[in-house]
Formats: C-alpha cells, structure tokens, sequence
C-alpha cells in the first residue's frame, strides 16, 4: 500500500513540476552595464575641503543616523551605545532586581505573620479566632429609632 502511495505521490510531483515549468517564463530584472548612466567626477571636486566635511561624511560608507548626532558617524554611535547601556542594563536590570529584593515598604508580610500568629495563641487558649465583642458593646452608640427613621437596615 505505501509502494502505491509513493508511486502515486512521485507521479503527482512529476505532473506538478512538468506543468509549473510549462507555465514559468523567467524575466532578468538586474540592471545591465549598458542600461545604467554614469557620470565621471574628478577626485579633486569631490574631495572635501574641511574637516568638518570629512566628520560629515564619516568613513566614506552610506551612514544613517541613530538621531543623536547627525554630523558625527562615531559620536552618535557612542551616544546611541550609552543610552542603550543605561536604559537596558541600569533601568531594566538593576531596577528590575531592586524592586524584586526591596523590603515589603507597606508591612503585608509582617501583619500576615502577625495575623497567623494571633490565630494561633487564640486556638491555644480555647477562643473563637475573632470575639463577637471584639469592641466593648458598652462604648458604641447607636441611633435612636426617631433618629433613623424610614432608613432601611441590612444586617
């Protein structure tokens, strides 16, 4: 069965590849010599005169700026590379590990404990984990029926 199946798939590929060769009509789409225009220019006229032309144009390659400096190819590569480093490697990183290791500022693994530790001298001693009078009933002060009213009361 599987000899049928590759017979089958090798005369499928075979019919595949006649017919896409059938169909393909190549085209060259590179320039040729003689299509493209050329202009001589004198090495003279294109020297620069300064040195401030020759920072501008860096080391003579086709150079895009990281937008730090549009004049110095080597100023805005150390700038681009600084930044990065303090971006990446100070905010992200060491940021990253400060807040990770800092000390709980709001104290919730403290009343956590705290809490744990309570619950558990309350079931040593034999009382419930929180009183129903947990506030002396004799220091609240409730409203009247007259000061209440129509007020409805969820309890």
């Amino acid at each position: 069965m599987s000899s049928l199946v590759r017979i089958s798939n090798a005369s499928l590929v075979r019919n595949l590849m006649n017919h896409s060769l059938r169909s393909v009509r190549l085209i060259s789409s590179s320039p040729k010599n003689r299509d493209a225009a050329t202009l001589d220019i004198p090495k003279k006229a294109a020297a620069p005169s300064s040195a401030a032309a020759a920072s501008s144009v860096g080391s003579g390659r086709n150079w895009v700026s990281y937008g730090f400096d549009r004049h110095d190819e080597a100023h805005d590569r150390s700038v681009t590379n600084a930044s990065f480093f303090f971006t990446v490697t100070l905010c992200l990183v060491l940021g990253t590990a400060y807040w990770a290791y800092v000390p709980d500022p709001q104290l919730q693994d403290w009343s956590q404990r705290e809490a744990y530790l309570e619950l558990r001298r309350r079931e040593a001693a034999g009382l419930e984990p929180i009183s129903k009078d947990f506030i002396d009933p004799a220091q609240i002060v409730l409203p009247s029926d007259e000061e209440l009213g129509n007020t409805e009361i969820v309890i």
